[in-house]
């Protein structure tokens, strides 16, 4: 008799044949769990430990081989084993081509079923013996002051970057947040003439509305309660070298008001002063909105827009130049082996895999985040083990339907609850609200 109860997670749109597999595979002792649909099999796949997945092909919304391709880059030990009651050499090439270790056509006798479970665990502890994670080595073509990657895109934005960095030409860069924006500023600066002189990073979104002008312009002794002596702003501090500001679209109106005059006069005036001083200074500012659009409703000044984008550069978020995400991923492992003293650090294709699949909706900041953290969380390679679980299960619109009952949603959040409190079911009952009979009732 199997002593240990390996956990089985059986998916079926046929209600009959769950209950049917249910009970068949309780009677080997093993310990069941049932879905009707893929998004109902991820929901438990992702808060409990399955050691087998059976699955039925043809299901209506998503198919199980979609379902088998998922779980064999998520979980490529955990074996795979198909059912179907349209039995054809192709279904049955394409599914083991997709990870499934055996393929069993309904109708089948217990005897043939409890075969083809025991085949599915044997297989899965030969295949246990051999498959080590291949690390991998990145290539990277294009690498500009810290701007990496082989899109058209990259390529483009170094061509500008050349063209301005050796004149006082202002520019714009506008793009989604975690895209660059300082980076490129910094790219400008120190390639170019004025890399010897300062370089000024002002944060326009971090710095009160009260005091962003005196911040910006500076101000003289007793121009307000508590100025006791005077003092230089940014922009004088960044005198003969750059000044970036960030967060552009977040000045007030008053100070884009006086950043017209900057531009236009190539002066500033003090607080509390009356006297005008010359500037010498290059302008780069950026805003993760888009300033037309805040023009057009009045939110921003449109002369200043102008005088702003003398020379535009507009960022590509990361999920659109998906060719440069394995060369920044290198960048920053070989950034942050160093900083966490881990130079032999190195990361799998799987892993790679997941990662290009990801949207990135925080751009690079984002990657860079997830790098130390997989970094910090591995020993000497990244595996889909250290890859946090929002990215594993993130959703594309072809690979699993988001639209989900709700049954759907109650099992998974059941589930969770579960996990939470390992698995106690009095406890996660007492929790939900529920007698434990009705918890059993709702994860069967």
């Amino acid at each position: 008799m199997n002593l240990k109860k390996e956990n089985i997670l059986i998916v079926d749109d046929n209600y009959d044949m769950l209950d049917l597999l249910q009970r068949n595979l309780k009677a080997l002792n093993y310990h069941i769990y049932k879905a009707s649909s893929v998004n109902e099999a991820l929901g438990i796949l992702k808060y409990t430990n399955i050691d087998l997945l059976i699955t039925d092909l043809n299901m209506p919304e998503i198919n199980g081989i979609e379902l088998i391709k998922f779980t064999e880059e998520h979980y490529p030990l955990m074996p795979k084993l198909v059912i179907t009651g349209l039995p054809s050499i192709n279904s049955a090439v394409i599914s083991i081509q997709a990870g499934a270790f055996d393929y069993l056509v309904k109708p089948f006798t217990n005897e043939e079923l409890k075969k083809a479970v025991e085949n599915s665990f044997i297989k899965t502890r030969n295949k246990t013996k051999t498959l080590l994670p291949k690390k991998t080595s990145i290539p990277i073509d294009n690498n500009y002051s810290g701007i990496v990657g082989n899109s058209d895109q990259l390529r483009d934005l170094i061509e500008i970057i050349k063209r301005v960095k050796n004149n006082m030409a202002t520019v714009l860069i506008q793009g989604d947040s975690g895209t660059g924006k300082e980076l490129i500023a910094k790219a400008i600066h120190y390639n170019g003439i004025l890399a010897k002189m300062p370089f000024i990073t002002v944060n326009c979104g971090g710095i009160p509305e009260g005091l962003m002008e005196s911040e910006l312009f500076g101000y003289v002794k007793g121009a307000f309660t508590g100025a006791n002596e005077s003092r230089i702003g940014l922009f004088q501090a960044a005198s003969g070298g750059t000044i970036f500001l960030d967060e552009i679209g977040t000045a007030s109106l008053s100070v884009q008001t006086r950043l017209l005059r900057v531009l236009q006069e190539k002066e500033i005036t003090r607080v509390g002063s009356q006297i005008p001083e010359k500037l010498n200074v290059r302008i780069i500012a950026a805003s993760n909105t888009d300033l037309f659009q805040m023009v057009q409703k009045n939110a921003f000044r449109e002369d200043l827009y102008y005088r702003l984008n003398v020379v535009n550069i507009k960022t590509t978020p990361l999920r659109e130049r998906k060719e440069d995400i394995i060369p920044i991923i290198d960048t920053f492992l070989k950034k942050y082996s160093i900083e966490y003293d881990k130079p032999n650090i190195s990361i799998t294709e799987k892993a790679i895999e997941i990662l290009l699949r990801y949207s990135w909706p925080g751009n690079v900041r984002e990657l860079e985040n997830i790098i130390q953290r997989m970094i910090i969380m591995s020993d000497d390679t990244i595996d889909i083990q250290q890859i946090p679980e929002h990215l594993k299960y993130h959703i594309t619109s072809g690979e699993i339907n988001i639209l989900k009952s709700l049954k759907e949603y109650e099992k998974e959040q059941i589930l969770k609850v579960l996990a939470a409190v390992d698995n106690n079911k009095t406890h996660a009952a007492k929790i939900l609200q529920i007698d434990r009979k009705t918890l059993n009732q709702k994860i069967i």
